[in-house]
């Protein structure tokens, strides 16, 4: 892992993220913390080619998103577009639609899903799909997230693994990054702690997460982008939380 392949999840931020001024403001904190790369979420309205004016004036690079997956049945020529203009490859979902999460529902998304990832393929990008923990529920001999591995086209369907869920889910995630080996170019990184004897979100580093295991799992599984995210339980604010992960990262790596 290189400083330059660490990248911040903004929906870490996304309470300073509402207009283009706070957008602005919040990117350059971003990149003073030492960040050369974001992944978009959470953020409030702004043009594409506004954004993307900020990042490249901070020196910062859109290495991935989220996008409602509605949107890419919709409009996927409007994110193809919108893609180019940021100049990023790796088109994600944030989790998994509600209507899907059943047995029968897995396997729905993993064939429906591998069209638009090859529709995308088609274009030059990459569809990736990020877990939570309740993939992990079994489904007979199968977890849902096996199916949607298994059942999907791998060469056009792509993991975002969540190493905090994944753990919280009762699985490996080193063990799961290994098992898509070739398929996991960008993981999602943040630590699991325990306070009052429940799991809670922590920053990479000060949690009970087994990083020497996962960051060498993600060397040999060809992992592009690790990127860096907290949703919640932040020690200090969201900001902080990132500057704490990233120096970490750092002395791992």
């Amino acid at each position: 892992m290189k400083r330059e392949q660490i990248a911040a999840q903004l929906y870490t931020i996304r309470d300073y993220l509402k207009t283009p001024s706070d957008i602005a403001a919040s990117l350059k904190r971003v990149r003073d913390i030492g960040y050369q790369a974001v992944q978009i979420s959470g953020m409030g309205p702004i043009e594409p080619a506004e954004l993307k004016k900020i990042t490249d004036d901070l020196g910062l690079k859109i290495c991935n998103t989220h996008i409602g997956y509605q949107r890419m049945e919709e409009d996927l020529a409007g994110v193809i577009e919108e893609h180019r203009i940021y100049g990023c490859r790796y088109i994600g979902i944030g989790g998994l639609p509600v209507e899907y999460r059943n047995a029968d529902g897995y396997h729905r998304f993993a064939v429906a899903a591998s069209k638009i990832a090859a529709a995308l393929a088609a274009e030059g990008f990459i569809f990736i799909y990020h877990n939570h923990s309740f993939e992990l529920e079994r489904y007979g001999e199968r977890t849902g997230l096996q199916i949607l591995y298994e059942d999907s086209d791998p060469t056009v369907f792509m993991a975002e693994i969540d190493v905090h869920w994944i753990q919280r889910g009762g699985a490996d995630p080193a063990a799961w990054i290994r098992y898509l080996s070739g398929r996991v170019p960008t993981v999602h990184l943040k630590d699991m702690a325990i306070l009052d004897n429940a799991p809670i979100m922590a920053e990479v580093g000060e949690g009970n997460l087994n990083w020497e295991a996962i960051l060498s799992a993600c060397e040999d599984a060809g992992v592009e982008w690790y990127i860096v995210e907290q949703d919640e339980d932040f020690k200090e604010d969201p900001f902080a939380s990132l500057k704490t992960s990233y120096q970490n990262l750092l002395r791992m790596s």
